[in-house]
């Protein structure tokens, strides 16, 4: 293998390993919130922040491919 298919493999099992996180953190959520009894105004605010945590990292991912796209990092 080349060193840059094995920086693409770093990068891509890097992503897969976020993905995986983040489900893990939404399925243990869900089980607080299930066993906790929240009201419904507290499950939306604790998604909402979770989703606002994927979509952080989403962006971050968009905004480097595009400037590592343009040469500017």
């Amino acid at each position: 293998m080349l060193v840059t298919d094995v920086a693409q493999l770093e990068a891509v099992g890097l992503n897969l390993f976020f993905a995986a996180v983040f489900f893990l953190i939404g399925m243990s959520i869900r089980d607080v919130l299930n066993k906790g009894d929240v009201p419904p105004f507290g499950r939306g605010i604790v998604w909402l922040v979770l989703f606002l945590g994927c979509a952080g990292f989403i962006a971050k991912g968009i905004i480097q491919l595009v400037w590592e796209g343009a040469g500017i990092g």
